[in-house]
């Protein structure tokens, strides 16, 4: 691992503070944990604008997925 310094307000780290003791974690692995769910945030933006724009760029011709209608299960049988 390596050690990374930060500038955080005071609030800010009483929080967390408190929210990892009542996790019964470190600041550090707080920090950690929050990191990487901002990161995985990140990749689901990412790939919802890669989504929208591939739509954009070729929309859903009409009928295209008709074929399909018929595999759809709706849980009412």
């Amino acid at each position: 691992m390596r050690t990374v310094q930060m500038t955080l307000d005071e609030e800010l780290v009483a929080a967390v503070d408190r929210a990892a003791k009542r996790l019964k974690t470190t600041r550090s692995g707080f920090t950690r944990e929050a990191l990487r769910l901002a990161l995985a945030r990140v990749r689901v933006k990412d790939l919802e604008l890669r989504h929208r724009l591939g739509y954009t760029r070729r929309p859903v011709a009409r009928r295209e997925f008709d074929v399909w209608e018929s595999e759809q299960a709706w849980g009412d049988e």
